[in-house]
């Protein structure tokens, strides 16, 4: 069950993550309150996950959810650039989270 704690914390690192910059700097009332209701449920779920997950596992599949879930929300929601360099990238932190996950 960690494991689905741990998944669902780094899929809510991205809706936060995305709302964040929907808030442009914390002036929108709305994408800032999402903020921080999914911010606290990503950390509290996290927080759940590292009881019976090692630390360096957990943040590491939690951070790295985030940062591909949000590379991948900027190229498909923002128009943000997909190149070779920013895809290899991506897959290489994925990398690192598959063998963190099968290494545990």
């Amino acid at each position: 069950m960690a494991w689905v704690h741990l998944i669902v914390a780094g899929l809510l690192e991205v809706v936060w993550a995305y709302s964040m910059k929907q808030s442009e700097g914390f002036t929108r009332v709305m994408p800032t309150a999402v903020t921080f209701v999914f911010m606290a449920a990503s950390f509290g779920l996290l927080s759940i996950a590292m009881r019976s997950l090692p630390l360096g596992t957990a943040y590491m599949v939690w951070t790295g959810i985030g940062a591909v879930g949000a590379f991948a929300v900027g190229v498909l929601m923002l128009g943000e650039a997909f190149t070779p360099m920013r895809a290899l990238a991506a897959a290489l932190i994925l990398g690192g989270i598959l063998l963190m996950k099968f290494s545990h």
